[in-house]
């Protein structure tokens, strides 16, 4: 399972006045609308609106929610699901629990990384920083600053009435990144991160979609860390460094 880790207008109508009657000898003098009847517009948030929003959204210490997820590797055209909860603590502690279509748990405390699969009694180990750097992975709900410190924010759609849906590009165009773009539908109503679509440099989409979130939890360090059970293979993941060398 393949794991890479969001107004409309309204107007008023103005309805024509009655004709007079015919019969009438004189005009009557046109009446000027009254205040309540002339056009009001909801004036559309700005992108910085809707990113302070967010902020402010997820300014506490943590929360969780449900996720589903589907990720697609463009060259093969092979799709993965699967679905889960995920607990998060600021800044940078992530823990996703796949419940399907293979038990899994993912757990960063902002420096280790540990990918768990019980069913095959194996854990793979790396640095966090390098497979969660600058928004990598839905990242940046662990510390939702990297959006607006990290990426150039534009709008990708105005006209979904019920979310606001942005597009994040890199800001750093020298620096080598493996996220090409993101989409994030933003909840009109709520405020509340309700999707993420990720590409990568080859055209590879990774699709989460949240849901029930529970904010401004306190959750123990504890939730971040893995405690290797006995007997259990552990496998090294290829870190930044390696990478570079080859």
């Amino acid at each position: 399972m393949k794991f890479i880790v969001f107004l409309f207008f309204t107007f008023l109508s103005i309805h024509p006045l009655s004709a007079q009657d015919s019969s009438s000898k004189t005009d009557s003098p046109a009446e000027k609308p009254r205040a309540s009847e002339l056009p009001v517009e909801v004036v559309s948030p700005s992108i910085d609106d809707i990113v302070t929003r967010v902020e402010k959204r997820y300014s506490g210490p943590g929360f969780s929610a449900r996720f589903d997820q589907r990720s697609t590797l463009k060259d093969v055209q092979i799709t993965d699901k699967g679905f889960g909860k995920v607990f998060i603590k600021r800044p940078g502690m992530m823990r996703w629990e796949y419940e399907a279509p293979d038990k899994q748990i993912i757990i960063t405390d902002g420096n280790k990384l540990w990918m768990y699969r019980p069913d095959e009694n194996q854990v793979t180990v790396g640095y966090a920083p390098d497979y969660f750097r600058d928004g990598k992975g839905a990242s940046f709900l662990s510390d939702i600053r990297v959006i607006r410190q990290n990426f150039d924010v534009s709008f990708e759609k105005k006209d979904d009435p019920d979310y606001h849906v942005l597009k994040l590009l890199p800001k750093d165009k020298e620096k080598k990144y493996d996220i090409s773009h993101i989409f994030l539908s933003v909840s009109k109503k709520t405020g509340d991160v309700a999707k993420i679509i990720t590409y990568n440099t080859y055209g590879d989409e990774t699709a989460i979609e949240l849901s029930s979130f529970q904010l401004n939890q306190k959750f123990d360090d504890a939730m971040f860390s893995f405690v290797v059970p006995e007997g259990t293979d552990i496998l090294q993941m290829e870190e930044e460094g390696d990478k570079k060398k080859k």
